[in-house]
C-alpha cells in the first residue's frame, strides 16, 4: 500500500494512459485507481479491498475478473492463474488457453469473469 501514497510512484504510473490494455492483480486495482485509469469504469481487487476500490471507480464488482473496455482487473493473488488463461484465450487462442492449463496441471475452470464492454 505504500505505493498507493507514493504521489512520484504515482505520476509514474500514469506514463501507462496510452497502453492497449491495463491489467492489474490484487490491489493492484488500487494503483489503477490512484492514477486516475478506473474513473468511468467498473472493476474489482482483493476481496478485503472493495471497500477502498469503491471510490475510484464507477462500481466496485465482488468477482473474480472484471473486464470493461481496455480495462482487466482480477482480485485476490491466486486469480491470478484464472487471469493467465483468461489473456491467453482472449489474445492468442482459446486452444493456448487450453495448453497452458495443461502444462501447469490446472484442472479449474475460471468462474465469476464479468465483460462490461
Amino acid at each position: 500500500m505504500f505505493f498507493l501514497f507514493n504521489q512520484e510512484f504515482v505520476d509514474w504510473l500514469r506514463q501507462a494512459a496510452h497502453v492497449k490494455v491495463l491489467i492489474s492483480v490484487c490491489t493492484g486495482a488500487l494503483l489503477l485507481g490512484a492514477a486516475g485509469f478506473l474513473q468511468g469504469n467498473k472493476a474489482t481487487a482483493h476481496p478485503y479491498a472493495y471497500e477502498l476500490l469503491g471510490p475510484y471507480c464507477d462500481e466496485a464488482i465482488k468477482t473474480r475478473i472484471v473486464k470493461d473496455g481496455n480495462l482487466i482487473t482480477a482480485g485476490g493473488v491466486s486469480t491470478s492463474i484464472d487471469l493467465a488463461n483468461y489473456l491467453a484465450e482472449l489474445f492468442i487462442h482459446p486452444e493456448a488457453a487450453a495448453a497452458f492449463k495443461k502444462q501447469i496441471d490446472y484442472p479449474y475452470e475460471a468462474q465469476r469473469i464479468i465483460e462490461v464492454n
